[in-house]
This record gives C-alpha cells, structure tokens and sequence, in this order.
C-alpha cells in the first residue's frame, strides 16, 4: 500500500544556493547516480522538493513494505552517506522545538486521487 510523505525544512540562509545547487544540477551528475538508485531500491517514488526563500517542502510516495528497513537501508549507502554530509549542514531547526536541523514529517489531512 502506498503511504504519501509531506517534509518540511528550513535551510541556512548562507546555505539556500548551494542547496539548490546541489538539487538542481549535481544530483544529476554521475557521483550523485547511486544517490537516486538507493532512492529508487528504497521504494520511493514521485520524490519531489520545492524551495521557497529558506523553507523546502518534500513530497514523496512510499511503495515498500519496510519503512524502517529501507530507510535504514538508505542510511547505509556510502553515496547517500557522502550526499547527506553536503545536504544536511544546509539546514537549520524548522522551528525551535524541532528534534533536529533537517527534514520534518509533516501530517497529511487531506488526499484526494
């Protein structure tokens, strides 16, 4: 079954070009390839980030049957690794009681197909 995700960030405002930089055009590059393979083995799909100002929003559709295991899984990919030590020093707390400075879950209370 598939399960919708809705993330939200904010990003360091010395930090915002770069970010989109890295999104924009080196996620397409071939050191980035294996980034969008694991997204892909990890039964994500429909992944989509938009920006505005300092705030990005994340959506994707979740297809798995193991959350936790892809996710853990995803976490231990040397790529998704290398990625994630140039993406996530971008961020700061979306909110000051934010566990940590990256990507928040949002709550969906609407969905219409």
């Amino acid at each position: 079954m598939k399960k919708i995700f809705g993330q939200i960030g904010r990003l360091k405002p010395e930090c915002i070009a770069e970010y989109r930089r890295l999104h924009e055009v080196d996620v397409h590059t071939p050191r980035w390839a294996g980034v969008l393979e694991t997204i892909h083995q990890c039964h994500m799909q429909n992944y989509s980030i938009f920006i505005e100002d300092d705030v990005v929003f994340g959506y994707f559709e979740y297809t798995g049957d193991d959350y936790a295991a892809d996710m853990a899984k995803m976490a231990a990919d040397p790529t998704t690794q290398d990625w994630w030590a140039h993406t996530r020093p971008c961020f700061t707390k979306y909110k000051p009681d934010s566990p940590e400075a990256f990507y928040t879950d949002m709550q969906q209370i609407f969905f219409f197909e």
